[in-house]
């Protein structure tokens, strides 16, 4: 198994080198000529924002991890940036690495539940582009069905483990159907955007933003068809809403005890969730002591986190364990298919031997005797190839450090002369 790769990822390189390598799908797309022939028959590139890998099969004997390392700088020039900058991958090591990052193992946040439809996605973009050939599908079907198992047969990714996912699992505990809800973001940074993404994912419909900035809160509301609030008079507006998550980058508190009151009252006393997840805080810490007002800050939501977290690493040995499986699967099934075309020789040879001893009696016995014998012979050259054919098979499954299928197929070969004789393809 002659499959290598290389991958500049979130433990070998700062974020500064990661971003500077990223690439889109349209540079992917732009790689894959340079890479294809002269570099490997067929492979896969997979680009995200904490990883970027390379993985294929050899164009030649003669290419190493070195070419793609080259190729990819060719490609995308970074100054400052050095071999140890990349992990390097050969032979089952590879796939293993494959499986790992399809399942969430490999993920800076463990159990990333976006890699996997991201490995799919590059994986899909090889084969449109004509870049992946039958073993290499393969291997990335077989990665897939690690990270479906992974989610269905573990709990590795579940539970929030960042504060913007805390915060909506946090008022889906108080509130069940966030789509009958009306949502406010105060805040248009990253983690707001990232807070509206999730309120969105969880049904979410009626979901309003503000910032200091309204430029910025126009763009974030355009990406997801939000309504923009006015961040001088929004305070006045703060009753209008059952769900409050507040992430701006203010110095001091924006809202203050009275203006909650006033916001309880104008609710004749109907409930409002508010998540502070900003440092400093958004609100007052007064505001949780009005009734009515279910109130978190960073701190609890750092408690939830931090619980999550150890529940997802106490999955680690059971993902493990899947990853374990699929590849003494992946290997059996290799193994065996090493063995196929002595398998398929050794059948052909002895079919025409069949058919030319029927042909020898077809014009001295009547058809329905010659359909009896036909049925016949091929009935005992199954019976004779089976245990040949089976031993082979049970042999290449289990040869995992022996050669011991390759001395069969060869002896095969040598007493039949299989290698005389036309040879199909597999």
């Amino acid at each position: 198994m002659n499959l290598i790769g290389i991958s500049i990822n979130h433990r070998t390189s700062p974020v500064g080198l990661r971003e500077a390598l990223h690439l889109s799908d349209n540079e992917i797309a732009d790689l894959f000529p340079l890479l294809k022939d002269e570099v490997l028959k067929d492979g896969f590139v997979l680009s995200t924002c904490n990883r970027t890998e390379i993985f294929g099969f050899p164009a030649s004997p003669e290419v190493s991890h070195n070419h793609l390392h080259n190729t990819l700088l060719k490609f995308k020039p970074v100054d400052e940036i050095a071999e140890n900058h990349f992990q390097r991958f050969i032979s089952y090591d590879s796939i293993e690495h494959i499986f790992r990052v399809a399942s969430g193992l490999d993920s800076m946040m463990l159990g990333d539940g976006q890699i996997l439809g991201q490995a799919k996605k590059a994986y899909h973009l090889s084969e449109d582009m004509g870049f992946a050939g039958s073993l290499l599908k393969k291997i990335c079907d077989v990665a897939i069905k690690v990270g479906k198992r992974a989610i269905s047969e573990t709990a590795i990714g579940d539970g929030a483990v960042t504060i913007s996912y805390a915060a909506v699992q946090l008022v889906e505990k108080i509130f069940s159907n966030l789509d009958t809800k009306k949502t406010l973001v105060i805040g248009a940074g990253e983690t707001g955007e990232l807070a509206v993404a999730h309120l969105k994912n969880k049904g979410a419909k009626d979901v309003c933003v503000v910032n200091r900035t309204l430029k910025r809160a126009e763009g974030l509301a355009a990406k997801h068809g939000l309504e923009v609030l006015e961040f001088g008079s929004f305070r006045e507006r703060l009753h209008e809403f059952d769900i409050i998550i507040s992430a701006t980058s203010s110095d001091t508190p924006i809202v203050f005890y009275d203006d909650m009151a006033k916001a309880i009252k104008k609710r004749s006393g109907n409930p409002i969730c508010i998540t502070d997840i900003a440092i400093p805080r958004d609100f007052d810490n007064k505001v949780s002591k009005i009734p009515n007002v279910f109130y978190n800050d960073i701190d609890s939501l750092n408690i939830i986190v931090e619980q999550n977290i150890e529940k997802r690493r106490n999955e680690i040995p059971k993902v493990e364990k899947i990853i374990a499986e699929e590849l003494e699967n992946f290997h059996h099934w290799y193994n065996v298919l090493k063995v196929v075309p002595t398998i398929k020789q050794l059948r052909n040879y002895f079919e025409e031997l069949r058919r030319d001893e029927l042909k020898k009696i077809k014009n001295r016995i009547i058809e329905e005797d010659y359909d009896k014998v036909d049925d016949m012979t091929r009935r005992i050259m199954g019976r004779l190839l089976h245990y040949p054919t089976m031993k082979l098979r049970e042999l290449a499954e289990n040869d995992v450090e022996t050669q011991e299928s390759v001395n069969y197929s060869l002896i095969l070969k040598d007493l039949y002369k299989l290698d005389d004789r036309q040879q199909d393809e597999f």
